[in-house]
């Protein structure tokens, strides 16, 4: 190992434990590979060196130390000897099996959604999610109150004005939580009414809102990137960004020309397994963009052996959100450049892939073509389903909203008159909404007197 300079601190030694109830267990997922996206959660976390990981068995939670009383003895004994600083237990751990697991090992300990806080209050970089992590985590630490330290026990001395005991050291600190999350709500309150704001101007100019949901590391903002020209931070670990990123775009045609349909594109942070509630909760102002979009694009990692199971969890986290099922959706099957050529080709023919799946590499831009032109038929069954025609009158130098109209794809023929240019137009009501939108950019004609 290379020797630490003096500015780098010493990374701290972790272990990995995911308990598997064996046959009560009620996940989905085989135990091996949910302890491998365990311990790829462990390493995504900054400062941590995996000295060790395990899959550790177990009939029954034990209620005050969760594993059993020889299951403690052995996995102590193992951290002793690798000289162990943290363990990170893949599952819920409850105050009291927590402080008492800490004392028998003498480590630090967290559980799965104390991991999970921490890389997000690594990542989150925007002023809302530094204040919904924060939120969280006091919710968090709220529940660890409950009997997890014995300080908390003592009682604190009154001013002697009103009778009785004094108050706990647990009232107090609990009370002080309550206060910190009534501040941290409040300003919250404040930056959602901006955002709002910024929402409501964008509904003055009627553009669709698409947006990518996925299970975390399925490749949501390597495609973002590819199809809006982006530079959002990727990297192949999980939460590489948690912030949500959007940009307006202008689908092109199947000639590679631009078809006039502009789109907002969404990109949200990625979900996982076990999202903790405190999380879900506090993230639901940021994921209203989400609730609100006119098309989803689910983006799955096709590759991943347990691509069906990350499937079922964000369907699940959807649901939880209170996402309409009727909502358009694309299932965008992404990463096919990881298969073998005979299963890519496969899912590449229309005919092999369910209706409604498109099958792309968002790392090599293979069937983004095809995507792209689902997108805009699934928008234009979602929002043309009813066009209009109408007559236009244009002032001969009104060359923006010219141009716009044919830019649009909507005339139909195009003259002259003493007023102007007429045009007959064939249009949604939303399109007519972007065309009234637009204002006039010449300059105004100026009054010339005779010599």
């Amino acid at each position: 190992m290379a020797e630490l300079t003096p500015t780098e601190e010493k990374p701290t030694r972790a272990y990995v434990i995911h308990p598997d109830l064996g046959r009560a267990r009620t996940q989905r997922r085989m135990p091996e590979r949910s302890l491998a996206e365990a311990v790829a959660l462990a390493e995504a976390l900054p400062g941590i060196e995996m000295i060790g990981q395990e899959v550790a068995n177990l009939r029954e939670p034990n209620p005050g130390t969760l594993f059993g009383k020889g299951k403690v003895a052995e996995i102590g004994e193992r951290l002793k000897q690798i000289e162990a600083e943290l363990v990170l237990v893949d599952g819920n751990v409850t105050p009291v099996q927590q402080r008492n697991l800490e004392k028998e090992w003498g480590v630090k300990l967290l559980d799965r959604t104390g991991l999970i806080l921490e890389i997000f209050a690594d990542r989150a970089r925007t002023r809302e999610g530094v204040l919904q992590v924060e939120l969280a985590a006091l919710s968090y630490q709220r529940t660890r109150l409950v009997r997890a330290w014995t300080h908390l026990e003592r009682q604190r001395g009154g001013l002697g004005f009103v009778g009785g005991p004094g108050e706990t050291q647990i009232e107090a600190d609990r009370r002080a939580i309550d206060e910190q999350m009534t501040r941290l709500r409040r300003q919250l309150e404040r930056v959602v009414k901006t955002r709002t704001l910024h929402r409501a101007s964008r509904a003055k100019v009627p553009y669709p809102i698409v947006a990518l949901v996925g299970y975390t590391n399925a490749g949501k903002s390597t495609l973002f990137n590819r199809l809006t020209g982006a530079e959002v931070f990727v990297k192949d670990m999980l939460f590489a960004t948690l912030d949500p990123t959007m940009r307006s775009i202008s689908l092109p045609d199947a000639s590679g020309g631009n078809s006039g349909r502009k789109i907002i594109l969404s990109d949200t942070v990625g979900f996982i397994s076990d999202l903790p509630t405190e999380l879900v909760a506090a993230f639901r102002a940021t994921l209203e963009e989400v609730l609100e979009a006119d098309l989803i694009l689910h983006v799955r990692d096709i590759s991943h052996p347990e691509t069906e199971e990350q499937a079922g969890d964000v369907a699940e986290i959807l649901d939880s959100l209170g996402v309409d099922e009727d909502v358009a959706a694309i299932e965008v099957w992404n990463k096919i450049d990881a298969l073998g050529e005979d299963t890519r080709l496969a899912l590449r023919r229309t005919d092999a892939r369910t209706e409604g799946v498109q099958a792309v590499s968002a790392l090599s831009g293979e069937g983004l073509d095809d995507l792209i032109a689902a997108i805009d038929q699934q928008l234009a069954e979602v929002l043309d389903e009813a066009k209009t025609e109408a007559d236009l009158t244009l002032a001969f130098d009104d060359g923006r909203r010219r141009a716009w109209l044919h830019e649009a794809g909507v005339v139909e023929s195009e003259g002259a008159s003493e007023d102007g240019l007429v045009f007959h137009v064939r249009w949604t009501e939303r399109q007519k909404a972007t065309y009234e939108a637009i204002g006039r950019t010449s300059r105004p004609k100026r009054d010339y007197l005779d010599d």
